[in-house]
């Protein structure tokens, strides 16, 4: 009776090899379904050596091949060729939507190492395509998925590497690939409203500093050479003079006031990359007029949920705080997150360091601290982020509620000035001509 070589998962997405003696390869399928396995290679035994043995030999001509060219030839080596795009990172909604299908295909029942097969034939991004497949064949040959997933940590952060052991570890990986999902779907979401928001000051913006630099390269110093006619030598009114002094910097210095504007900002960008500028620019995030709150209200968020979904799949607590600061995106409240790892740490409570970071306000403090004494951190942890998920929607329409008029309000006192400043000495030449007038008719009486 021949012998049938196999590979099958089990429940929980675990490789397993072994041999059966069968009649049938359709046997042994059937044969391995029984046993609770789902079977993903099944071949007999003899043809497997042979293919094996086929596969030494090509080998072997090719390499012979190789030192002949050498030999007798010219033995060109060509270049590795980098397709751009490949290796690189994956974007989040992109990455967010194989985490969901995956998570749908094992909680169907589907295999693991099938269920990537299926995404990789219809992944149409070509970095996750190149990833689900090499995730495949890593889990082909052994290694666990949360292993695999060690090996891209440019598409694959800490948290969802921690998350996917976690699940593997207790036996539920489709359980924490849903969480997974929805913890991703939520957080686009929430990065959705936020962005849409910022949209419009940043378009109405963009608008106002194309507008007054065409005013002031353009307009402006042509109603400087029209009063210069129209005034004969006479000074200009302070204001406008003002104004036609700016426009005379930006005209003849544009490059350098380019390369100004340039240096302001790249000396920002060096600055915040500082642990201390860094800091500095996110606790004035987080206190700054209109934007904070919604800066705020999202990192509250993201922090409650992070932990409130890593504790519920099975994360040990100090290793959820540490890939919580890791991810927090704000280094005030990853230094909170640390005071709380040390507390943690020590046998202490999560309230204390949270309290004295002045960030938490004082019902998310009551909340995290009636969760820790009852033993449903996880569970009050999600429903903090999920109260501030609505908060987040409510800030958001407030500020932009409040931008818009804002807004309006800038553009007309900006463009109103210009204009103002060039209509003042219009009006003094007004009253000069209707001063001589007068005294012309005065004279004519006399």
């Amino acid at each position: 009776m021949p012998v049938y070589q196999y590979v099958a998962m089990d429940s929980r997405g675990k490789e397993t090899k072994g041999t059966l003696e069968v009649a049938s390869q359709s046997e042994a399928i059937g044969r391995l379904k029984e046993m609770g396995y789902f079977p993903t290679k099944v071949v007999e035994a003899e043809k497997a050596k042979e293919k094996a043995e086929k596969g030494k030999k090509a080998e072997k001509g090719k390499g012979g091949g190789g030192k002949g060219a050498a030999k007798g030839g010219i033995n060109i080596k060509l270049p590795s060729i980098k397709i751009p795009g490949l290796g690189g990172r994956v974007k989040p909604k992109v990455l967010t939507t194989f985490t969901r299908q995956l998570a749908t295909l094992v909680d169907a029942g589907l295999p693991l190492l099938r269920g990537l097969r299926v995404l990789e034939r219809q992944e149409k991004n070509a970095n996750l395509k190149g990833t689900i497949g090499k995730l495949a064949q890593a889990v082909e040959g052994g290694s666990t998925f949360s292993e695999a997933l060690g090996q891209h940590p440019k598409v694959f952060n800490r948290l969802f590497i921690s998350m996917v052991k976690a699940g593997e570890m207790g036996g539920v990986l489709e359980v924490v690939l849903n969480r997974l999902s929805e913890f991703m779907e939520k957080a686009q979401k929430i990065k959705g409203k936020v962005v849409a928001a910022m949209f419009y000051p940043s378009a109405v913006m963009t608008v106002a500093v194309v507008i007054l630099g065409v005013l002031m390269v353009y307009v402006v110093p042509k109603f400087e050479e029209i009063f210069k006619d129209m005034l004969e030598g006479a000074s200009l009114p302070p204001f406008t003079d003002f104004v036609l002094q700016i426009s005379r910097t930006i005209k003849g210095n544009f490059l350098a006031t380019g390369g100004s504007i340039a240096a302001v900002v790249v000396a920002v960008k060096l600055v915040t990359k500082t642990h201390f500028g860094r800091r500095l620019f996110d606790k004035l995030k987080l206190i700054m007029p209109l934007l904070g709150p919604v800066i705020s209200k999202v990192a509250i968020s993201r922090f409650t949920r992070t932990l409130g979904t890593l504790v519920s799949s099975g994360v040990p607590i100090l290793q959820a705080l540490t890939i919580v600061k890791e991810t927090s995106g704000n280094v005030v409240i990853g230094d909170a997150v640390s005071a709380v790892h040390e507390s943690v740490k020590e046998g202490e409570t999560i309230t204390a360091p949270l309290d004295a970071s002045k960030v938490f306000p004082p019902m998310v403090i009551s909340m995290v601290d009636v969760g820790e004494q009852t033993g449903a951190l996880p569970e009050m942890l999600m429903r903090i982020a999920d109260n501030y998920d609505e908060e987040v929607d409510n800030a958001v329409s407030a500020m932009t509620s409040l931008l818009e008029p804002i807004m309006i309000v800038f553009l007309a006192v900006i463009v109103g000035s210009i204009v103002i400043a060039l209509f003042l000495p219009l009006i003094t030449l007004m009253d000069k001509v209707g001063g001589q007038e007068g005294e012309r008719g005065k004279g004519g009486k006399d």
